[in-house]
């Protein structure tokens, strides 16, 4: 079930560090990967607002330019280390016909709930890596702090029945790095830059 990717996303991570490929990759549902991996899983909200999405996700959903869609953004969390920057669409009709329920999502792993649906389909993986002026990084900086000049991220679109939203995870540096390397320059994370608006 391929997607419109454009703006470089590709549907391989071999390009990709060797420790990031598995998690760039793994199919099955990212919350239970980094529960089974990390102590003290928990979802921080960043905010859940209408906002136009960025341009490839409209062609990733269909959606026309000027449409509006609920951006829902969140920090996965170990304790108090930001483990993966999450950025999620989801457009008025998905939210009014098969994915009613996520309007009121709040610190709800987005992931548990679609993965514990079996009648959501998900697309294939696309990958990429992002730089520091790519919106999506920009958005992870203000909520964690300074990061590497390049991140890598993945994306898919999850349908139900005729609706469809798109996920999209950037991974910050604590999930490929040893947790007692961390310092305070990745480390325990500043106030986020955003006010959580949940629906």
């Amino acid at each position: 079930m391929p997607h419109d990717l454009r703006q470089h996303w590709h549907f391989t991570a071999v390009r990709a560090p060797r420790a990031l490929q598995p998690w760039l990759t793994d199919t099955a549902s990212l919350t239970a990967r980094l529960i089974a991996h990390f102590p003290d899983f928990h979802v921080r909200l960043l905010r859940q607002t209408w906002l136009q999405p960025h341009y490839d996700e409209l062609g990733a959903l269909r959606m026309g330019n000027r449409q509006l869609a609920v951006v829902r953004d969140v920090l996965l969390m170990s304790g108090d280390i930001p483990l993966v920057y999450a950025h999620s669409v989801m457009p008025r009709f998905a939210l009014f016909h098969g994915f009613r329920g996520l309007r009121r999502q709040g610190e709800k792993s987005l992931g548990a709930t679609l993965f514990a649906n079996p009648q959501v389909q998900r697309s294939d993986l696309a990958v990429r890596d992002i730089g520091p002026h790519h919106p999506l990084h920009v958005e992870a900086t203000a909520a964690v702090g300074p990061l590497p000049d390049r991140l890598w991220a993945r994306r898919s679109r999850f349908e139900l029945g005729h609706s469809a939203i798109l996920v999209t995870e950037v991974f910050l540096p604590a999930v490929s790095t040893p947790m007692r390397k961390h310092g305070a320059e990745f480390g325990k994370i500043k106030p986020a830059h955003f006010d959580p608006a949940p629906l």
